[in-house]
């Protein structure tokens, strides 16, 4: 569906970049589906940290990765092109997100639902402990690629912390299997790295309204040169350039232009389902509350990071390339 109806037509660029150093504009939202799913791994983290597995809808995260790569293609198409290497990536973790989601779905809506009714109201030593790994889990593929976390550790952890009782031998034979199949596939993956390399982890910006003193004192910031168009900086990327966006946007900072482009996309967290002139909303589970993302000249994006907390409407992310 997504390569027969979710085509963009490529619109000309008319921006002339400044910046030596520049990224396909497309990658700030064939990124989000990556992203997509460490949000999933949150909201289940979420949903488990009092309840149970079976009350996480499995397929509607499934749903929701699908869903939301349309428009993302789109996008893509009119801003350089949705590229074979981008669908690649792309439909690969997406199958591969959609087969465990629907392992976890068949096993936790079944036995493992069955193993909650024997165990009653009253949680298991287990149930907390896999709810706090979770989230640890869900935070670190926010700057970290899922196939550096340590899920042997986890499968020890699950083993030195069991009590006899029948929920938490469940949970020892059920999450230590998925644990250890996760990191047999993370050796692999991690192996495929090193031989073809990791994309570039920092990245180029030019910032107004702020000298080289105030810039260099936020953290992650390297000051490279001033140039008549501004401050050019480097930054790391991912959760990292988001935080240091906030704070520029914080000390009274604007963009001129983030790795040679114009655009940029970001997500941001509502109480309710407003209208932000989002390119895709939905609700978030466990949570009870939206998830908009939201195109913004780079210009402007400080500004809608400040008019957006005047709102009440908190920065989730913002995409890089």
């Amino acid at each position: 569906w997504t390569e027969v109806a979710c085509r963009g037509k490529p619109v000309a660029q008319a921006y002339t970049p400044i910046l030596d150093q520049r990224r396909d504009e497309s990658r700030t939202f064939t990124t989000y589906p990556e992203w997509h799913i460490v949000h999933a791994y949150d909201d289940y983290a979420r949903t488990i940290a009092t309840g149970d597995p079976d009350d996480f809808g499995f397929f509607r995260a499934i749903r929701g990765f699908w869903s939301s790569l349309c428009p993302m293609a789109r996008l893509a198409g009119e801003h350089g092109g949705f590229t074979t290497e981008s669908k690649m990536t792309i439909y690969t973790i997406g199958v591969s997100f959609s087969v465990e989601m629907a392992l976890k779905a068949a096993y936790e809506e079944t036995l493992g639902r069955v193993a909650t009714w024997f165990r009653g109201p009253t949680r298991a030593p287990l149930d907390d402990l896999s709810a706090r790994q979770a989230a640890d889990y869900a935070a670190f593929l926010t700057q970290t690629p899922w196939y550096q976390w340590d899920f042997r550790r986890d499968a020890a952890a699950l083993d030195a912390q069991a009590t006899p009782v029948f929920r938490d031998r469940e949970r020892r034979l059920a999450l230590g299997l998925e644990y250890r199949a996760k990191a047999a596939y993370a050796d692999a993956i991690r192996a495929a790295v090193a031989a073809t390399g990791q994309d570039a982890l920092t990245l180029r910006a030019i910032v107004t309204g702020l000298d080289d003193r105030t810039l260099a004192e936020i953290p992650g910031v390297t000051v490279i040169a001033d140039r008549k168009q501004g401050v050019e900086i480097e930054t790391p990327r991912y959760r990292a350039f988001t935080e240091i966006l906030r704070q520029i946007a914080d000390k009274g900072g604007d963009m001129v232009e983030i790795a040679g482009n114009d655009q940029i996309m970001l997500t941001a967290i509502t109480p309710d389902d407003r209208d932000l002139g989002a390119i895709f909303a939905f609700p978030r589970q466990g949570y009870g509350d939206w998830r908009q993302l939201i195109v913004v000249p780079v210009p402007e994006l400080t500004q809608k990071i400040r008019d957006l907390a005047a709102a009440g409407v908190r920065l989730e992310h913002v995409h890089d390339y």
